[in-house]
């Protein structure tokens, strides 16, 4: 019986020693990302780079809650322009596609990480000097 997870496990190791800025963790987790993005949209369709950057954004907070952008991190991600660097990566291992008008381009200054990502404090007490 064959395993397709094998494959598709064998072309992500070899993306990473083509770039071994990221780990395969974080192809694996756009994939994913991937899937849970499109799969809240009302209907199936193709999705921006800015709109696949906030579905990676919800679904690595459902994932890792407050850890989210420690793990992003752990990966080699930094920012929303490293996860258009994965996917552009896959699409050219051939895993994903594209259309003609999509370009890595579309990925940056998404969004802050520390601000995206970073648990934010429920109440701010009062500054103590007024």
């Amino acid at each position: 019986m064959l395993n397709p997870t094998a494959g598709l496990l064998q072309k992500v190791d070899a993306i990473c020693r083509r770039d071994v800025r990221y780990k395969p963790e974080s192809y694996l987790f756009v994939l994913a990302g991937l899937h849970f993005t499109v799969t809240h949209l009302p209907e199936p369709r193709h999705i921006s780079g800015q709109e696949l950057s906030e579905g990676l954004r919800l679904y690595g907070l459902g994932q890792f809650g407050p850890l989210a952008r420690q793990v992003f991190q752990h990966w080699g991600v930094h920012a929303t322009e490293d996860f258009g660097r994965i996917v552009f990566n896959l699409v050219n291992a051939k895993l994903l596609r594209k259309r003609e008008e999509d370009v890595p381009e579309d990925f940056r200054g998404v969004y802050d990480f520390a601000e995206a990502l970073d648990p934010q404090p429920l109440y701010k007490l009062a500054d103590e000097s007024s």
